[in-house]
């Protein structure tokens, strides 16, 4: 074989392993870009090209609430027969007149979802209004109706037309959950009636709750002013994932704490509205309480998160599914349940009638039931009690009054339901006395509660608490788990026995 053939077999040789050393390499790339986060981007080089393209979708919301009030200047009555006094009785007369109405003028965003004039907007700014007017980027006002607003979500959505039927431009609605914190967003409105003011920022922080049980709000360094209310906060795609709607602020200005309602859960209130008038609310139909690491330590057992069951309503969806009292609720619809607070923001969510698998953790095991959302009832039965004396009932059952850790106890009658208003469906134990500085007192039970269970075992009377005891402090456990109704409300209390020297 001539030396130039070896060569020439040597360099094909040489150029395939380079080949496929690149092919390597390139695979390899590939893999780690495709590891990183989809979302992981640097900040844009201008927002230009978004403002250009959602701005004319973004409005200002006019409203005028007409004001009536009374004067409450009244003038004197004179003693018949002094002078002038027909002069005087005119004077009175017009001090008495109520005073003329005036109109309060207020302004705030909102944003259109439809072509044919769907707007969104937040329930504070169109709240007890007596006009609504829309006013597009371009200029024009339109009459707004109102289709509806929920107090709960804040939300309120409107309807305005062209005379000649045009259509509107419109915006789309995102996915909330998938934004992350440290994304960019933008948000455009009117703040001190300054219309079509951009803003950007990021997102700060998820699922922030502010004295508003119904929303879990994105939180953004964005600035939010006073007139921003009922705006749209955008992602860098140009979806609406949020409604901007309230913001932290000593000064009463922007300081980079604001506030959206998430687009998941708008666009749901907007969709209940429309297609019923009101928002129809998920409902479980149970009493629940946050876990805590005494609870767990009380029940021997490790999970320290989720919601554990107080009571269960009869004829409630959790009850048809066989959801118990005790049950530790861990996960709702495949999506993990940190608290209480949680577990009742994701019922509330569920459409109604949709079949849900819920995880619970009963005793050691854990336990997979099926539920079928209910719709949250608008109110709930009180009941009544009488007001007959209730001194002899009292007095028949002293008797049956027992000590038991610093608490005194009685079995329920009558009487002490009248005395301390409990409700005819609770079953138990009644505290009439706490010692202080007992644990039951550190642990805030008071007069009136009832003792409803001791370790998820039912009692009637001061006896039944006391075998319970007796059986933990046998088992070596120093504390016990109470389920307790005070005024309505029921949860699960871990407390803790008395030493031989308290």
């Amino acid at each position: 074989m001539s030396t130039n053939l070896v060569k020439a077999i040597d360099t094909r040789q040489w150029a395939g392993a380079m080949r496929a050393l690149l092919t390597a390499m390139l695979i390899i790339a590939a893999a780690t870009v495709s590891m990183r986060p989809a979302a992981a981007r640097g900040a844009p080089e201008s927002f230009a090209d978004l403002v250009e393209k959602l701005s004319p979708a973004v409005v200002n919301i006019s409203t005028v609430q007409t004001i009536r009030t009374r004067s409450n200047r009244r003038a004197p009555q004179l003693p018949e027969g002094m002078p002038f006094g027909d002069l005087w009785d005119q004077f009175r007369d017009r001090m008495d007149e109520d005073e003329e109405p005036r109109q309060a003028q207020s302004l705030g965003s909102g944003f259109i979802v439809d072509a044919s004039g769907i707007v969104v907007t937040n329930n504070h700014v169109v709240e007890d209004a007596d006009e609504i007017t829309v006013i597009t980027a371009d200029g024009e006002e339109f009459p707004a109706e109102l289709l509806g607003r929920d107090a709960l979500s804040d939300i309120a959505v409107l309807k305005i037309e062209h005379e000649n039927g045009e259509q509107f431009p419109f915006v789309k609605w995102g996915d909330s959950d998938v934004e992350r914190i440290g994304d960019w967003v933008m948000a455009i409105g009117n703040p001190f009636g300054l219309s079509s003011t951009v803003t950007a920022g990021i997102v700060s922080a998820r699922n922030r709750s502010i004295n508003n049980n119904d929303v879990e709000f994105i939180q953004t360094d964005a600035s939010i002013n006073r007139g921003n209310s009922g705006g749209p906060l955008f992602n860098m795609e140009g979806d609406v994932i949020g409604v901007n709607t309230a913001i932290f602020s000593p000064s009463g200005g922007n300081v980079g704490i604001g506030f959206a309602i998430p687009s998941n859960d708008a666009s749901r209130v907007i969709r209940e509205l429309r297609e019923h008038g009101k928002v129809r609310r998920g409902w479980l139909g149970v009493g629940i309480q946050p876990m805590t690491k005494e609870i767990a330590e009380t029940l021997g057992i490790e999970q320290t998160e989720g919601a554990m069951v107080t009571r269960v309503e009869p004829e409630s969806p959790a009850a048809n599914a066989g959801i118990k009292d005790g049950d530790i609720i861990v996960k709702w619809d495949g999506k993990e349940i940190e608290n209480s607070n949680r577990l009742s923001l994701l019922v509330k969510r569920t459409d109604i009638g949709k079949p849900v698998d819920v995880i619970v953790l009963r005793g050691k095991e854990r336990v997979t039931l099926q539920v079928t959302t209910g719709e949250l009832p608008a109110e709930l039965a009180q009941a009544t009690t009488g007001d007959d004396d209730d001194r002899g009932d009292r007095d028949n059952d002293r008797a049956d009054r027992q000590l038991v850790e610093g608490m005194e106890l009685a079995p329920l009658n009558d009487g002490l339901r009248r005395q301390y208003e409990i409700d005819e469906t609770v079953e138990g134990v009644v505290v009439l006395r706490v010692a202080r500085r007992s644990p039951a007192a550190r642990a805030r039970i008071r007069p009136g509660t009832v003792i409803i269970s001791v370790n998820q075992q039912d009692v009637s009377s001061a006896a039944d608490v006391v075998d319970i005891i007796e059986e933990t402090r046998d088992a070596g456990r120093d504390r016990i788990l109470v389920l307790v109704n005070f005024r309505g409300n029921t949860v699960h209390i871990p407390l803790r026995l008395m030493d031989d020297e308290e």
